[in-house]
């Protein structure tokens, strides 16, 4: 029997303490939604006050990381416990792309669901599902269920990709079976509109990476063709899923459950809902942002509706830091007035650069959790490790999440001393004050804009005096530089030169 099977079934023990109380678990996290996109760490550009509920409610880290500044990669990280890197297929899916969890790895739900939680993962996915050549016409199979969700309804990749459906307990929603799916990502089909071929039906458009498939008057990622009565439609998907998770709230009530919840805002394409569009200044993105922040009052009004608010864990965070133009005309730049997606922080989504992997992250338990702002170093991955201790669960040996307990329930301020970040499979070395990045060949800007992290020279800031990293000081401090490349090394595996 695989090892992390034997954890599941023989490892599991529970305190005295834990068995009366197995507070419910949910996990918000948003989609590239940066550390200056809430209002909670003091922008004046935005609103987000029930976002701000849970920083202001509960622990507020100043210093919450994910471990990698794509989407994929991170959601790994956070469900398996271990560092993203260390498997080299996770990166960025297509929505064809198969299961990247395998089957057999020691997960977030599993634990959850073998500590006597019900578990669902509703949202936003973007993990793959199936072996690869995907029949979406059928039950798709692996996916959530197998890496431990008894129930799942969500997007397969992320909303600019095909297939634009629903996917619940692997099957598409609304299907018609004399209408099939069809998804290729290297050849249009003959006859189905796209984005080149077709710009009169366009009510977006694009600006770099999404001129193919045509739905609902966005262009995608990929070709798609059939389904036509289970194809979304992007205005009313905050509201679909909404109503899918106090769906799940309502039946699990009277039991513990781990709910993931997946929101889509605010990647691209941002096409918020009627209800805010001009809720901002700052078109779609900004309007999409105050969307996430109703579907999180959303579900704290249903807690209390079922009374259960005081006895449910609530994380709110994102799977990575902010971009603005990520292939649609938006006006994400143009309307950006003075607001700072990064509050301050160089980088963003895809770069090295702290404010890549530097994300909103807020721990909210009411009555049990004590307000405060935390400067320790918590990471998403730590989740499961921390988890497991509250609940007196053994996990298996070889992860590398580690219990921050305390520093979760805001008792502690003694975070993570190292973490290895990564961008696209380029690493970099968080430890203590220093941020170390290695030299990595490459363009300094991607089409996007934000700054990657690439450059001749070895980079060093402190993150102390230097938050947002302005001045490269591995000249002026040659031992630590030599410090830390040996500790990346035996971290990492890489050789440095």
């Amino acid at each position: 029997m695989n090892k992390y099977l034997i954890a599941t079934a023989g490892l599991l023990t529970f305190t005295a303490a834990a068995a009366q109380q197995r507070p419910n678990v949910i996990i918000v996290i948003a989609d590239d939604l940066g550390f200056g996109d809430v209002s909670a760490y003091g922008s004046q550009t935005i609103h987000t006050p029930n976002i701000d509920r849970l920083a202001n409610g509960g622990v507020c880290f100043n210093n919450g990381y994910a471990t990698s500044a794509t989407s994929t990669p991170s959601r790994y990280g956070m469900l398996t416990g271990h560092y993203p890197w260390r498997n080299v297929k996770a990166r960025i899916l297509q929505g064809d792309a198969p299961l990247l969890i395998g089957v057999d790895e020691y997960t977030l739900p599993k634990m959850m669901s073998s500590a006597g939680y019900a578990t669902g993962a509703i949202g936003k996915w973007h993990l793959g599902m199936g072996t690869g050549v995907v029949d979406w016409n059928t039950t798709i199979t692996p996916g959530a269920r197998e890496v431990g969700f008894d129930y799942s309804c969500i997007i397969a990749a992320t909303n600019d990709r095909v297939p634009t459906v629903y996917v619940e307990n692997g099957r598409v929603v609304g299907l018609d079976p004399s209408d099939p799916i069809e998804v290729n990502y290297k050849q249009k089909f003959e006859g189905e509109p796209n984005a080149i071929d077709n710009p009169e039906l366009l009510k977006m458009q694009w600006s770099h990476g999404h001129n193919q498939a045509v739905v609902n008057g966005i262009p995608r990622i990929g070709y798609m063709k059939g389904g036509e009565s289970a194809r979304w439609v992007d205005e009313d998907m905050a509201d679909y899923f909404s109503d899918k998770v106090k769906t799940f709230v309502t039946e699990h009530k009277n039991e513990p459950f781990f709910l993931y919840y997946g929101l889509h805002e605010p990647h691209v394409p941002r096409a918020p809902h009627s209800r805010f569009v001009g809720a901002t200044d700052m078109g779609p993105r900004g309007d999409a942002i105050v969307e996430a922040d109703w579907c999180v009052g959303e579900l704290l009004k249903h807690l209390e509706k079922e009374g259960i608010l005081e006895n449910t864990l609530i994380f709110f965070t994102s799977d990575n830091g902010p971009v603005l133009d990520d292939g649609y005309k938006d006006q994400a730049v143009e309307r950006l007035g003075n607001h700072k997606p990064t509050g301050g922080l160089r980088g963003g989504k895809y770069s090295l650069f702290d404010a890549g992997t530097h994300v909103p992250l807020f721990v909210y338990w009411k009555g049990k959790v004590q307000p405060v702002r935390s400067d320790a170093i918590f990471c998403q991955m730590d989740i499961m490790a921390s988890l497991a201790a509250m609940l007196g669960v053994d996990i298996p040996e070889g992860l590398d999440t580690q219990n921050y307990l305390d520093v979760m329930l805001g008792k502690s301020q003694q975070g993570r001393d190292e973490l290895v970040l990564e961008a696209d499979m380029r690493l970099m070395l968080r430890s203590g004050k220093w941020a170390f990045i290695p030299p990595y060949k490459g363009k300094e800007r991607n089409l996007t804009g934000n700054e990657l992290g690439n450059g001749a020279e070895y980079m060093l800031f402190d993150m102390e005096a230097d938050p947002n990293q302005t001045t490269n000081v591995a000249t002026s401090h040659p031992d630590v530089v030599k410090q830390l490349k040996e500790r990346f090394v035996q971290l990492t595996g890489r050789t440095l030169e």
